[in-house]
């Protein structure tokens, strides 16, 4: 299964100069937060694959305006093609304004899909807006990963945790790819492609294994 992972930023390539036929190869798009409305609902339409996204800490007009198409997993468990994708986006709290959380509040927000993943028999990929704390992040208080997402895959150990929010253009330091024990950590800011063997013996539908809970998954 062909993704394509996108983040915080428009890719020109994919927007501005977009060349039709060139989001064919995709089977699966996973949104990690900061993006237009209308760009993911441009994505979904224009490649005809499944588009899955998490909310990033400036995405403020989405509970109005929602992008058109697409599949909100935040704070949830989906199964797709076989792929179990766990939803969790935001950042770490830093001023009063929605999508963001305190570490006690994400560390509830995985609590409470325990049993989920439990259901599942695991996690193969995180989406993510924020990286965990030491592992693609800064000091600076707006940009300060979650220890939440640290233990998230010590105990998982998913495939993979992707995320944007720390921008590849703050500086030259920044990685793209930080190996942590059994699991890959992806920034996709702007975007970046992953080639994931889909399991062949389960459902190719989207299944919800959780449901929301709480206002803003709080």
């Amino acid at each position: 299964m062909k993704i394509l992972a996108v983040s915080d930023e428009e890719c020109p390539a994919l927007w501005d100069y977009y060349v039709p036929g060139r989001l064919e190869p995709y089977d699966l798009i996973l949104a990690c937060g900061d993006l237009k409305a209308s760009y993911l609902t441009f994505l979904v339409t224009m490649s005809h694959a499944r588009l899955l996204y998490v909310h990033g800490n400036h995405d403020v007009n989405y509970a109005s305006l929602p992008p058109e198409g697409c599949d909100d997993i935040d704070g949830q468990l989906v199964v797709y093609k076989g792929v179990r994708i766990l939803g969790l986006g935001g950042c770490l709290w830093y001023h009063d304004g929605p999508h963001q959380y305190t570490e006690k509040q994400m560390q509830r927000r995985i609590s409470r899909l325990r049993r989920s993943i439990q259901k599942a028999g695991g996690v193969d990929i995180v989406i993510a807006h924020c990286p965990p704390r030491g592992l693609g992040d800064t000091d600076a208080p707006a940009h300060r990963g979650f220890e939440a997402f640290v233990s998230l895959l010590e105990t998982y150990k998913p495939k993979y945790l992707l995320h944007g929010h720390t921008h590849l253009n703050y500086g030259r330091d920044i990685p793209r790819i930080i190996k942590y024990e059994d699991s890959e950590i992806i920034n996709v800011f702007s975007r970046y492609e992953i080639d994931y063997p889909a399991p062949s013996d389960r459902a190719a539908d989207l299944i919800w294994i959780s449901k929301k809970r709480g206002r803003d998954g709080k």
